[in-house]
């Protein structure tokens, strides 16, 4: 299933800068990064749970947020894309390595 995760955090303080980076780094394990704070993340109901399990333990409550956004497994006709960089489809592209 496909999930958009956006988070915005406070950088007030010294520790905001290095949970926005573990947040950054999490989202980028699970899925490609399509905005500064925006992540299309494709995965299995177990990875889910992971994922957001991880990024529930690094984000602070009381100052950060996150949103998750459930666009499922035909979440493609869901997407339209405008401008510059448009994401790679890893399944549509071929990528060799």
């Amino acid at each position: 299933m496909m999930v958009l995760i956006t988070y915005d955090v406070a950088l007030s303080s010294e520790s905001g800068s290095t949970r926005l980076r573990h947040i950054a780094k999490i989202c980028q394990d699970y899925g490609t990064r399509v905005q500064y704070s925006v992540f299309e993340c494709e995965v299995d109901p177990a990875q889910w749970v992971e994922l957001k399990a991880k990024l529930f333990r690094e984000y602070d409550k009381e100052v950060d947020s996150l949103r998750f956004y459930m666009l499922g497994k035909n979440w493609r006709g869901k997407v339209e894309h405008h401008g510059a960089k448009p994401a790679v489809d890893l399944f549509a592209d071929t990528l060799i390595i």
